[in-house]
């Protein structure tokens, strides 16, 4: 039984990291879009 438990956890803590580096991806991601946007708006004829 403990060791299901311990193994249920490892899963959870796995899955919570990558889920953490998908919201960091995707922020990131965001605020590239961003600075883009905002160089292309301020630089535009």
């Amino acid at each position: 039984m403990p060791d299901s438990e311990q193994r249920r956890l490892a899963l959870e803590k796995k899955r919570e990291r990558y889920v953490w580096y998908h919201l960091g991806y995707f922020l990131f991601g965001i605020h590239i879009v961003a600075f883009v946007m905002i160089h292309a708006v301020t630089h535009a004829k």
